[in-house]
């Protein structure tokens, strides 16, 4: 590319026809013409060869065209086109010097190139000029009528063309004024249009709806150089503002601006070379289109990349930014304000599109900001929310009166931080936003509302609980007939106290009737749950309360004493009262009887375990039906069995057996009191001992000493007893007891022994050594009866037998 002190030129089509798209960039960005928008206009030459086409733009526009040299002779100076800015004129103004036509280099039959830059140039120009002798004018055979056929010809493959200004100069005119030149160039000229074949649509149009046509003359430059260069510099003077109103420039409907003018122009010859029709209005606004997606992908680039919106889009990551809304909107607007101006001049329909899409593109880019600082918003303004909201649940406030104020006190501070967030270019719905805030709000409410309510139920529950289960455990436990109905009365006053007071606090939870009656419902529920759970856990330890009862009245009388079976009490009528009380803890404990209605339980067991007759064999042979032989008790439903019929009748089989071993104790150690107490002889024995033991008798009154002897054996042989235990060996029976016995016996003789001698080794005191004797069996004695106490209060029957044996000596003593 050539380069003068004020202008520049370059070749856009070189003669192969290759399209210089480098050159026409690098050539643009020189000249500056993207600046230019449609104030700027382009001037093509057309031409025989050698016609001085070079030297007249030169002098006309200040270019630096090359210039043929006549001493070199005649042959083709330009090829292809080339391009230059004119100098010193204003609006821009581009000048395309086309090759010379009718040249000896391409030959008489390769006319293509010319036909295909003549297109191009009527495409791209606003004002066309063509050089031509001014001795050529009136002539048939004038080298000037094929160019012109040319003109009109590829005039023809233009879709809707613009009008442009052809103007003619005329080179070398000679004497013969152009008043008189011009019109018969005009009248050559029209008829070369009416010699051109067009086609249907326009054969009858006039060559002024296609061309404005202007003629100048100019003196030649070799012969009149001067004369020359002032006309010149006259002509120069209409292209000033020739893009003006009335000015030089033709038709400028199918201008494209000058951003897009490097791709227009290549996008018109590859057409053109492809040989197609040139569609000049579609050409247009697949110009637009191009230009105004590179545009629109240049801003959207730049914005991308823009500082400001780098450093707001890491910023929102981390947390809420105040004004978000109008410091982004700030910076769109700069962007698309930035692409309105630079597509200002291109089709109004596709500048509007690309801006479209554009704009959603930033909106989609910028959208996840939005969203983060939305994201923001709602955390905070919901974390605020729950604060508050917690803050006057503490301070007393009502719950239905905390949630409605700080409801509608944040979701207004959500709708103004939302208003600040707003992207003016973007007609995003926020009712969803809105909405969902709305949802975590209610949400949370009801989060609090049911913990609220959560524990104010399991406190009333465990106030029930804790005035329900020991009472019910107290009742079933002394099972008798008004155990259920004092449970139902119980349960009856402690659920209306409990309902009334939860239903007070519920009173300021806003709650509906339906809801509040269902948890009214629910907590009466409960404390029903509390007794049938009570009265189950109970059920499953019935077996165990039965022989406590059955102990208890078994073995302690009317005072609640321990029983001494002293051979007198009527066991079997204490066995059937303790067993029929046993019964009726089992009778009670076998359903849950929370309702008014009657069932004959009692009477079923009581038939069928203790008043059975005594001849089983005849029950058997009577009765072939047994109550106890069912799942299921009559009138009472399953719901409400805790132990079934089945499981009575196994319950008192086990009852019976365990407690049969206290019955059969008791029967033992009556039996063995009774035997303890027949300590004298029968009466017919103690007759014959006075007939056969008078004379005995009456000896030992005669002499009072063996009285003493005998006491003194009687005093020994107790001690024997006691200490042996003879009657508590043979308890066993005999054979075990004569065994013990053999081992024991000369033990205990020793020992008796051994305290004999010590008793009789201590000093002589101040009383009567004759009655040490008797003290000291009498001290032994006592001891003995201590010892006879102590086993007395361990032992029921044994002890009371030792007691009544050995108040006998005391009295014969």
């Amino acid at each position: 590319m050539a380069k003068g002190e004020e202008c520049c030129s370059t070749q856009l089509i070189d003669g192969d026809g290759m399209f210089n798209v480098s050159g026409i960039e690098h050539f643009i960005k020189e000249v500056k013409l993207s600046d230019c928008g449609l104030s700027y206009a382009v001037v093509s030459i057309m031409g025989p060869q050698s016609s001085g086409k070079s030297t007249l733009l030169n002098h006309l526009f200040g270019t630096n065209f090359r210039e043929m040299d006549a001493f070199k002779g005649r042959s083709q100076t330009t090829k292809g086109i080339w391009m230059a800015r004119c100098a010193g004129i204003e609006p821009c103004t581009l000048v395309m010097d086309l090759e010379g036509t009718d040249g000896r280099e391409r030959g008489e039959d390769d006319t293509a190139f010319e036909k295909q830059s003549a297109l191009f140039a009527l495409a791209v120009s606003d004002i066309v000029l063509i050089n031509m002798w001014c001795h050529d004018i009136g002539r048939e055979q004038a080298a000037n009528k094929p160019l012109l056929k040319t003109v009109f010809q590829v005039m023809m493959r233009l879709f809707s063309p613009r009008k442009t200004t052809l103007m003619f100069v005329i080179r070398d005119k000679t004497r013969t004024p152009l008043e008189n030149l011009e019109p018969v160039l005009r009248e050559d000229i029209q008829k070369i249009w009416d010699s051109v074949p067009k086609p249907q649509a326009h054969m009858e149009t006039p060559l002024s709806e296609f061309f404005n046509v202007e003629v100048v003359a100019l003196s030649s430059f070799e012969e009149k150089e001067e004369l020359f260069k002032e006309q010149v510099a006259s002509l120069r003077q209409r292209f000033y503002h020739s893009v003006a109103p009335g000015g030089l420039a033709g038709d400028r409907r199918g201008v494209v601006p000058a951003s897009g003018f490097s791709f227009s122009a290549h996008e018109i010859w590859k057409v053109i070379k492809e040989n197609k029709d040139l569609d000049l209005p579609a050409h247009k606004v697949m110009v637009a289109t191009v230009r105004c997606e590179e545009i629109a992908n240049e801003k959207y680039s730049s914005f991308a990349a823009n500082e400001e919106w780098c450093e707001l889009e890491a910023a929102v990551q981390s947390g809420p930014i105040s004004s978000f809304g109008k410091k982004l909107s700030s910076i769109l607007e700069t962007c698309l304000s930035g692409y309105d101006g630079e597509v200002l001049y291109f089709d109004e329909g596709v500048r509007s599109a690309k801006r479209k899409q554009l704009e959603d593109k930033l909106l989609q880019l910028v959208q996840p900001a939005f969203q983060s600082m939305l994201g923001h918003i709602r955390s905070g303004t919901l974390d605020r929310f729950k604060d508050a909201f917690d803050k006057a649940l503490s301070g007393g406030e009502g719950f239905s009166s905390a949630a409605h104020h700080c409801s509608k006190f944040y979701m207004n501070l959500f709708d103004e931080a939302c208003a600040d967030a707003v992207i003016e270019q973007a007609n995003w719905d926020m009712s969803k936003a809105r909405d969902k805030f709305q949802r975590d709000v209610d949400a949370h409410i009801a989060s609090v509302r049911a913990a609220k309510l959560g524990e104010l139920t399991a406190i009333f529950e465990v106030k029930l609980n804790e005035s329900l289960s020991g009472p019910v455990e107290a009742l079933l436990d002394g099972a008798n007939n008004e155990t259920w109905p004092a449970i139902r009365k119980l349960l009856r006053r402690e659920t209306e106290s409990a309902i009334s007071g939860f239903s007070d606090a519920l009173y300021g939870f806003d709650m509906d009737e339906e809801t509040k009656e269902k948890m009214l419902a629910s907590l009466e529920n409960y404390a029903t749950g509390v007794v049938e759970a009570k009265a189950r856990e109970e059920s499953g330890r019935v077996l165990m309360r039965m022989k406590d009862r059955f102990t208890s009245l078994f073995s302690h009388d009317s005072d609640s004493m321990p029983r001494v079976w002293t051979g007198k009490e009527d066991i079997r009528g204490i066995t059937k009262l303790a067993r029929s009380a046993s019964l009726k803890l089992l009778s009670v404990m076998a359903a849950i009887r929370l309702d008014d209605e009657t069932d004959n339980i009692e009477s079923t067991l009581t038939l069928a375990l203790v008043d059975s007759p005594s001849n089983a064999a005849t029950n058997r042979s009577i009765t072939n039906h047994d109550p106890l032989a069912s799942s299921t008790w009559e009138q009472v439903p399953s719901s409400k069995t805790l132990i079934t019929p089945v499981q009575c009748k196994s319950l008192w089989r086990q009852f019976k057996s365990e407690t049969e071993y206290s019955v059969t104790q008791a029967i033992s150690a009556q039996e063995a009191n009774k035997r303890n107490n027949n300590w004298l002889p029968p009466p017919w024995a103690i007759a014959a001992m006075m007939v056969l033991g008078f004379n005995e008798f009456m000896t030992l009154l005669r002499n009072p000493l063996y009285l003493g002897f005998i006491f003194i054996g009687y005093l020994l042989i107790k001690a024997l007893w006691v200490q042996l235990d003879i009657s508590g060996e043979f308890r066993n029976g005999a054979l075990p007891g004569l065994i013990s016995l053999s081992t024991k016996f000369l033990p205990t003789v020793m020992n008796l022994l051994k305290k004999l001698a010590e008793e009789g080794q201590i000093p002589a005191t101040n009383n009567n050594p004759q009655r040490n004797p008797v003290g000291a069996s009498m001290n032994h004695q006592n001891g003995v009866s201590t010892s006879e106490i102590s086993s007395t209060a361990s032992s029921g029957v044994t002890s009371s037998g030792n007691g009544t044996e050995y108040s006998s000596p005391r009295k014969e003593e």
